[in-house]
């Protein structure tokens, strides 16, 4: 274990069950514009400059708003030359991965129009038929709270959907538990779903996706705050 600036480290080391492939404790600085670059490159990739989110009101530009510093990956979440500037860093050691356990520590300021969509999206781009999993997924308005959704892997779509009523402003972990029939998501530790219906079953790559909210219309451009992440960690299934 290392200090963290969470106040929780970076877990190390194999679990029951899971075998661990891959650990960052963001302790490697790098400037705006430079991730992942030489010190990230090797294990993280992002969205490319001017790609549009889901919404279409945001435009990834990590070039602008991704950095490394006081042991923290940081997004700098904003609006720049009426642009609305958002990121989704990519961990390039989960394509190809089938099943697996991710954790992940964050917090993020109060962003109204803003959210995040942390997921495992499909390596075959079929949606709705692969499936998706997302956490933490939830919007970063005042009051905003963390929820986790389990997307079917079904030609039909739907979700198993799991509320909590923890906001994003204070530091908080994430682990997705992916395993054949069964998606678990804890939340600090304890439980917050179970999913066993349509459970994806191919492989999946990592996407720490923050966006504009999805409905409300686009953020105002006065709107400005860092979402920050300690650490993740992954492991595959023993």
């Amino acid at each position: 274990m290392t200090t963290s600036p969470s106040g929780l480290s970076v877990p190390l080391g194999d679990l029951p069950g899971w075998r661990q492939t891959y650990a960052e404790d963001f302790d490697v600085p790098a400037a705006t514009g430079s991730f992942p670059g030489a010190a990230y490159g090797e294990h993280w990739d992002a969205y490319q400059d001017g790609w549009k989110d889901t919404s279409r009101n945001g435009t990834y530009l990590p070039s602008k708003v991704l950095s490394v510093h006081d042991g923290v990956l940081d997004y700098s979440i904003r609006t720049e030359n009426g642009l609305h500037l958002v990121s989704a860093p990519v961990l390039k050691d989960t394509w190809g991965q089938t099943y697996g356990r991710y954790s992940v520590r964050f917090r993020a300021d109060s962003l109204p129009g803003y959210k995040t969509a942390w997921l495992l999206w499909p390596d075959s781009e079929r949606w709705p038929d692969d499936g998706e999993i997302d956490f933490p997924e939830g919007d970063l308005a005042p009051g905003g709270t963390i929820g986790a959704f389990a997307h079917h892997a079904c030609a039909a779509g739907g979700q198993d959907a799991f509320a909590s009523s923890t906001t994003f402003t204070s530091w908080h972990t994430a682990t997705t538990e992916w395993l054949p029939g069964r998606v678990t998501f804890l939340l600090d530790g304890a439980v917050l779903g179970v999913s066993t219906h349509a459970v994806p079953a191919t492989a999946m790559h990592w996407v720490l996706q923050t966006e504009t909210a999805v409905s409300g219309g686009a953020p105002s451009d006065a709107v400005s705050g860092h979402v920050l992440v300690d650490w993740v960690a992954l492991w595959t299934r023993v």
